[in-house]
C-alpha cells in the first residue's frame, strides 16, 4: 500500500465515537438540535465523532438534515 497516511485515517478511532448503533437510535434527536442550534455538534461530541468517521451514518445525518430544514 503506498498510502500510509489513508492507511492511517482509516485505522484511527476516536474513543469519543459513540458507534452506529447508537449514533442510528438518537440520530433523530441530534439532527432537531443541529436544525435548531448550529453549535450542537461542539456540544456531542461523541456523534460529531461518528459522524466524521462513519459515511454511512454521515449520509443519513445529511439527507435527514436536508429534509428537517427544508421548509425553514
Amino acid at each position: 500500500m503506498s498510502d500510509w497516511s489513508a492507511l492511517e485515517r482509516f485505522l484511527d478511532t476516536n474513543p469519543a465515537d459513540v458507534g452506529c448503533e447508537r449514533a442510528m437510535e438518537i440520530l433523530h434527536v441530534y439532527v432537531e438540535l443541529v436544525a435548531a442550534e448550529p453549535d450542537a455538534a461542539r456540544r456531542y461530541p461523541g456523534m460529531t465523532a461518528h459522524l466524521a468517521a462513519c459515511g454511512p451514518c454521515s449520509e443519513d445525518f445529511r439527507g435527514l438534515l436536508a429534509a428537517v430544514t427544508a421548509d425553514r
